[in-house]
């Protein structure tokens, strides 16, 4: 693993609780940010999730030794 895909797994985890706690908060019937803004960083952070997972794993797989 290398500095890079630290990061990027990093990025990854923080998308992951992002969008986790705009499901509950939606769920929850009154978000605190208000409906749009968390239903935005939802639709943001799913994605982001995954890309920056599969960068992590590209990047250690391509420094391997």
């Amino acid at each position: 693993m290398t500095p890079k895909s630290g990061a990027f797994l990093a990025v990854s985890c923080v998308a992951a609780i992002a969008a986790v706690g705009s499901v509950f908060e939606l769920s929850s019937g009154t978000p605190q940010l208000g409906a749009a803004p968390t239903s935005i960083i939802l639709a943001l952070s799913i994605p982001l999730t995954v890309v920056m997972f599969l960068a992590a794993v590209r990047d250690a797989k391509a420094n391997q030794g």
